[in-house]
């Protein structure tokens, strides 16, 4: 046994050194052993899907890297493996950055309750979110449900978010002698469909700090309008390094208000801070409504007459529906493991509106295909689309896909690289093939049914039979 008194820091969703509040704590409390644990037994459901899988094995590679090597990994549940430690170590403390998914709470309080009654101290910090839950509520102490005055008149009325603190000096790290290698940590896919995603992404705080240069130089101006268009570089894709803590919000917050004394961008400033607030929102309401990945938070919508059709599930999974818009989107997030924000609502809407299928089937795709696969998001989002959330979007509130084609991709370029059988379309027919006149779908080199699918459900007929299906469920 190693007699030296050592704190463990155990990593979680808070990847990096800098602004890292319980690493400084620990190691300002003494030597410190870091630790990471991929807890494959508490999670269930929600254990990572295969692209966030993809995402932490490079992440955590990225963290080793940064700690000069002084970490420890391992596998399993992390009670169990956190009182092994403390058996072959003197160990005096255990600190950690919370976490809000509810299974995490649940296991959370236990490891706390478990250490504290061992008289070993246990400090947790905030490092994931601007506010607390807990601190941003009504008068009358109930939850928000509605955005707006959850952002405008709870958050920006509580206290500012903290700011960003230094990262330590990495002085007296130890490692277990029992740790694993990363590669035993089983993160990576057997099949290496992830190669695309390799050139596109450098999970980790260093590919995190750059990725805000790059927003905050090429993509703040005109985001309020500009963040609609998928070929345009007015989004942040900051999503997945917020979601593995690679940076903490109150990074990218205060980063972006260095601009806020240029006055030409202050809508936009002010719009990307309200998106940083719709995170905040998704957080909040599945710590106040801990059933939100599973339940309507609507219950009017448990009478919904959901369709069952298997077929169209794997069609839409595949971006084979034959309705161009949806099906680049779901070729972006099967090949990048990413989807533009606008799409993510036009290819929810129609899953859920046209297709009639529960958005329990987008939510689990999302979460194997996303690198950002975060609970509180995805589950607030899918919910929103469906119109069974807070805040949602109002049952009749149907995204026509062609429109959404033509309004928001005119020149066809995004929607053209991920289907490239259309390259030659002429946009005007882009969105809707199935008008185009024969000698336009020959000289395309487009044959219907064939090399481009036909519709799978007719956007009038299918939008009216949604219709009726909330109307018979009297929403």
């Amino acid at each position: 046994m190693n007699n030296t008194e050592i704190n463990i820091f155990w990593f979680r969703q808070d990847l990096r050194l800098s602004d890292n509040p319980g690493l400084v704590n620990c190691i300002a409390n003494g030597k410190t052993m870091p630790v990471f644990i991929f807890d494959d037994e508490n999670s269930k459901d929600y254990i990572n899907g295969s692209a966030s899988k993809w995402w932490l094995h490079h992440s955590l590679l990225s963290l080793k890297k940064s700690l000069n090597n002084n970490i420890s990994f391992f596998k399993g549940d992390p009670k169990k493996i956190l009182d092994q430690l403390c058996q072959g170590n003197n160990i005096k403390g255990i600190y950690w950055n919370r976490c809000y998914e509810p299974w995490r709470i649940k296991r959370d309080k236990n490891i706390k309750k478990y250490f504290q009654n061992k008289s070993l101290i246990v400090e947790t910090s905030n490092a994931s979110l601007l506010w607390e839950p807990w601190n941003i509520t009504k008068n009358d102490g109930t939850p928000y449900k509605v955005f707006t005055p959850y952002y405008r008149k709870g958050c920006l009325n509580s206290e500012m978010p903290r700011v960003p603190i230094q990262k330590p000096k990495l002085n007296n790290l130890f490692v277990d002698k029992d740790s694993l290698d990363i590669d035993d940590l089983g993160l990576m896919p057997n099949k290496n469909w992830y190669l695309k995603m390799e050139n596109l992404w450098f999970p980790g705080e260093i590919g995190a700090q750059k990725k805000i240069d790059i927003f905050i130089k090429n993509g703040l101006s005109n985001y309020k309008d500009g963040r609609n268009f998928p070929s345009g570089n007015n989004v942040s894709q900051l999503s997945p390094h917020l979601h593995f803590g690679e940076v903490s919000p109150n990074q990218v917050w205060y980063r972006s208000k260095t601009q806020e004394g240029k006055k030409e961008i202050k809508r936009d400033l002010d719009h990307f801070l309200s998106e940083l607030g719709w995170r905040e929102f998704s957080f909040n309401l599945l710590y106040y409504f801990p059933t939100l990945p599973k339940e309507n938070l609507q219950k009017k919508f448990d009478k919904f007459p959901w369709d069952n059709n298997k077929n169209n599930l794997k069609k839409w999974q595949k971006g084979l529906t034959g309705y161009p818009i949806v099906d680049a989107g779901m070729r972006e997030l099967y090949e990048t493991g990413y989807m533009h924000n606008r799409l993510r609502m036009v290819v929810g809407s129609f899953l859920v509106k046209n297709l009639l299928l529960h958005w329990h089937h987008g939510e689990r795709w999302f979460w194997d295909c996303l690198v950002d696969a975060d609970l509180a998001s995805n589950s607030a989002g899918w919910q929103w689309i469906a119109g069974s959330g807070a805040d949602a979007a109002p049952y009749f509130r149907i995204f026509n896909p062609v429109m959404q084609g033509q309004k928001f991709d005119p020149d066809g370029k995004y929607t053209k690289k991920y289907i490239p059988e259309l390259r030659d379309m002429p946009n005007k027919y882009l969105y809707n093939p199935w008008e185009a006149p024969r000698d336009v779908l020959e000289a395309a080199n487009v044959r219907l049914g064939d090399n481009y699918p036909l519709p799978i459900v007719e956007i009038g007929s299918s939008r009216q039979k949604a219709l009726e299906a909330f109307a018979s469920t009297k929403l």
